[in-house]
């Protein structure tokens, strides 16, 4: 069976700017600004990477954060995540020049996501 690592971690919030300066300033995370998608990035000390999306109502809510697992296969993961009893909430879906996410519902109710990465230009 592939391993299905933590990937990301995403800590919704309305002022992401605050956020971010908390983070920084209490747990010493390094920050930086991905300008083509206007997206506050994270790492800890650690090396766990995640970001600091505003709320959307759809896939990111305040207060709830969301863990990010890896999978090869985002169809197929989201298949056995059914057969399992999951739901998916948000199928496959591209972020270009990144890679593409779902997000599903766990049997308990929980919410994550699923990340397959896109594979590095040609010629990198």
């Amino acid at each position: 069976m592939a391993q299905r690592s933590i990937i990301h971690l995403e800590l919704p919030t309305r002022d992401r700017d605050a956020s971010a300066t908390f983070y920084q300033a209490v747990f010493g995370w390094q920050i930086r600004h991905n300008s083509t998608y206007d997206y506050l990035y994270f790492e800890t000390q650690d090396g766990i990477h995640g970001g600091f999306p505003g709320p959307d109502g759809q896939s990111q809510r305040e207060g709830e954060p969301l863990i990010y697992l890896a999978s090869e296969d985002i169809e197929a993961t989201l298949a056995a995540i059914e057969a399992h009893g999951g739901r998916c909430l948000i199928p496959k879906t591209e972020i270009p020049g990144l890679g593409w996410w779902a997000l599903f519902r766990d049997p308990a109710g929980n919410r994550l996501g699923l990340f397959t990465p896109a594979p590095p230009a040609p010629g990198k």
